[in-house]
């Protein structure tokens, strides 16, 4: 059994590979830009690197959670998204209202994915 770590911190790795699934840690806008439209952008552009490092991309998605810190940002979360994700090739997906780790993330997404 092989199993492949990226980015691994004294808490929790950003990405964990296991067989030939990836797994990906909760990502959100380390910088947290006042939108939450921005914020997913950023957060998007941060899967796509993390899903390269570990040799796939998100055309291979197979779950997404994303958890909003206010479902009134859920239509702008989802312009981003949509225009992001691969046609044909979209997760099963939950999007959910929780409150976030600080004040400042209005979004965190995580996904799985093949590889």
């Amino acid at each position: 059994m092989t199993i492949e770590r990226h980015e691994v911190g004294p808490r929790m790795s950003q990405c964990v590979v296991h067989n030939d699934t990836v797994y990906l840690a909760g990502q959100v806008d380390t910088d947290a830009s006042p939108s939450a439209g921005e914020q997913t952008k950023r957060i998007l552009e941060r899967i796509d690197d993390l899903l390269k490092t570990a040799g796939t991309d998100k055309s291979k998605l197979l779950t997404a959670t994303i958890w909003l810190s206010d479902m009134r940002f859920f239509s702008e979360m989802n312009e981003v998204w949509d225009a992001w994700v691969s046609a044909g090739n979209t997760p099963a997906r939950a999007c959910v209202e929780a409150r976030l780790a600080a004040t400042k993330f209005l979004v965190e997404i995580r996904v799985t994915a093949a590889r």
